[in-house]
């Protein structure tokens, strides 16, 4: 047994510690370039990390996904999958195979407003890999693509994907983007880094609360002739996507065609809903679910959002500016 005197520094030594100030996190940034945009990780550690070997884990991690999803780059999984002619079962990867099965998820209960297979309508319309047009396509080649496009003209076991017309091919940037962003907030959870925000061309995702409070995040105002700020939401623990067709379009004789395509019409959008933004815990399925709300009218969209409990924001275009409309589930996030 231990005597009181070998007892007495050692709890002298144990109080001294106690009352040492806990070391300050401190914060970190990471950036770079991916799927044709940017790509920020800001995080927290008390520690110093080698940001070095962290840097090349992310860079590794997204040039994967994009040598899995691309469909600008040509021997990527997909697009080998998408050339193949033919209606013989394909083996995918395990991470293509999950995003294809949320994309289908999701397409399914949408009613196929989410619809992965409707590149070559986009790509008629001069917002795919091929290129920009600046007129409208003609309702004969419009209808001789739609012909193979659709949800259910794909079928995924497991990993093994099959067409079911040959022709179809799929376009992941819909979803792939937002599964990278939950692949980088992975990484980071598994070096220790709960206080984090990951952002891949305004895809976000963040964990705990900053040593501050929680993570400011804005949504942006939809304007195309400048950046300004719409909402600013507090968040933790949380992923937010936002959708919308005010940058990425072109006119022809007064109308505005936008890139968002309506699949049930194979046109684009003409309702008066500008941009979608969706909360949810994981960004792959925030980022489906913002591109079908903003396809959607903004009716149509609200229903949709409460039947399913997405906590959702629409901003809508008025005659006399923009007017915001929410979800139940948006509610708590107001402020």
């Amino acid at each position: 047994m231990w005597s009181v005197c070998r007892l007495v520094p050692l709890l002298l030594l144990l109080l001294v510690m106690g009352c040492q100030p806990a070391q300050q996190a401190k914060e970190y940034q990471l950036q770079g370039k991916t799927m044709g945009t940017y790509y920020v990780v800001k995080f927290y550690s008390e520690q110093q990390p080698d940001l070095t070997a962290l840097q090349q884990e992310l860079d590794t991690e997204l040039e994967l996904i994009n040598d899995l999803m691309s469909t600008y780059r040509p021997e990527s999984e997909l697009m080998r999958f998408n050339r193949q002619q033919s209606t013989e079962p394909v083996t995918l990867t395990p991470q293509t195979a999950k995003v294809i099965a949320e994309a289908i998820r999701i397409g399914q209960q949408s009613g196929g407003i989410l619809d992965v297979t409707v590149g070559p309508v986009v790509e008629l319309w001069g917002f795919g890999a091929q290129g920009r047009i600046t007129h409208a396509p003609e309702q004969a080649q419009l209808d001789a693509i739609r012909a193979y496009v659709g949800i259910d003209k794909i079928a995924l076991e497991g990993q093994v994907l099959r067409k079911l017309e040959p022709r179809v091919a799929i376009d992941l940037s819909t979803i792939a983007k937002g599964y990278g962003v939950d692949r980088l907030a992975e990484i980071l959870l598994a070096h220790g880094y709960q206080s984090f925000m990951v952002d891949i061309g305004g895809d976000m995702r963040v964990g705990t609360a900053k040593p501050s409070g929680p993570w400011k995040i804005a949504i942006e105002r939809p304007v195309s002739s400048e950046r300004s700020v719409q909402r600013i939401l507090a968040l933790q623990s949380m992923a937010l996507a936002t959708s919308g067709d005010y940058r990425n379009y072109f006119e022809e004789d007064g109308i505005r065609y936008s890139h968002l395509i309506d699949p049930r019409s194979g046109k684009p959008i003409q309702h008066k809903t500008v941009s979608s933004t969706v909360l949810h815990p994981d960004a792959i399925v925030a980022d489906a679910y913002a591109t079908t709300l903003n396809v959607l009218p903004a009716d149509e969209a609200i229903a949709f959002a409460n039947q399913h409990q997405l906590a959702a924001i629409l901003i809508v275009k008025t005659e006399t500016g923009f007017e915001e409309r929410y979800s139940d589930a948006f509610t708590p996030f107001l402020n």
